[in-house]
């Protein structure tokens, strides 16, 4: 029995992404051409890999052994990359980096294949925490970058042994219901009803600061999230005040975002340890690329 390990890569795929047409997209390839490896892997094999339902495909047990035995070769190949980088004198590890919604959807994910595709012997792991676990994760080590914002109460307060660094300065807009008259200034905005911000989120003080000099009414409904205030809009419950990066690519039906003179900027830090021996030549690595990348985003509404 000849198993091809090229072939154990295509079900691999195909029960990562559930079916045959959305590993197709995957691999670059069309979907006949991955029945065709798949029923090829099963003519050498002899026994059915998977099983074909109306909802995708799904692993037989013989399907399973050879999928895990797939996830086997691809670790040590990634291991073997890894190391052959090393012996190049080439950047190697992985970094940890922790980050908030925004962030991680219009920087980092991008970013990991593009670190993946220049430095195959350097990982770059994502985690979505609050900023103050994020703070004792990069005391502890578990994390080697945080990326935070500046008007938040962490970002008042660099920890002993930590250095932050500038990443981003986006301007903060006002998101509203399409059928609002455009403003010009935040004057316009006296009447409406704004909705209220958690004390803790960067975009408090922002939002005061527009408010400031208006006889608008007290704040009913309030958010912490920037994905919250999009809904809360969304249904006609308010107007609010957001970082550009919170509605690039997803601001829904019914919503538009305005800039206007005096809103301000959000400005985005990573932080990261400070000893003898940190940071380590990977994690500045990652740190340049997120700066040079943030460089690139358009923030413009």
């Amino acid at each position: 029995m000849e198993i091809d390990a090229r072939k154990l890569a295509v079900l691999l795929a195909v029960h990562r992404a559930g079916g045959v047409l959305a590993a197709a997209d995957v691999l670059h390839l069309t979907p006949s051409a991955v029945s065709q490896q798949i029923a090829r892997l099963e003519d050498a094999v002899g026994v059915t890999v998977l099983d074909r339902q109306p909802r995708g495909a799904v692993l037989t047990q013989a399907g399973r052994v050879l999928a895990e035995a797939a996830e086997r070769i691809e670790s040590e190949l990634t291991d073997a990359r890894k190391a052959l980088a090393a012996l190049q004198g080439e950047v190697t590890g992985t970094v940890v980096i922790s980050a908030f919604k925004t962030v991680i959807r219009m920087l980092l994910v991008p970013l990991v294949h593009r670190l993946s595709e220049q430095f195959p012997g350097l990982e770059l792991l994502i985690r979505e925490m609050d900023g103050e676990k994020a703070q004792q994760e990069l005391r502890s080590g578990a994390v080697d970058l945080i990326i935070l914002e500046a008007e938040t109460p962490l970002g008042h307060r660099a920890a002993r042994g930590t250095r932050d660094v500038p990443v981003l300065e986006e301007p903060w807009v006002v998101i509203m219901p399409v059928a609002t008259p455009v403003p010009v200034s935040t004057a316009d905005l006296e009447h409406l009803t704004w909705l209220g911000v958690d004390p803790d989120a960067a975009a408090h003080s922002a939002t005061e600061q527009a408010r400031r000099g208006l006889k608008a009414a007290p704040p009913v409904h309030s958010y912490y999230d920037y994905d919250v205030a999009l809904s809360l809009v969304s249904g006609g419950l308010g107007i609010a005040i957001v970082p550009a990066l919170a509605v690039l690519g997803v601001l829904p039906d019914g919503v538009k975002a305005v800039s206007l003179p005096g809103l301000g900027t959000r400005r985005l830090m990573a932080r990261h340890r400070t000893t003898r021996s940190e940071p380590r030549k990977e994690v500045l690595t990652v740190l340049d690329a997120v700066i040079a990348s943030a460089a690139e985003l358009d923030t413009n509404v």
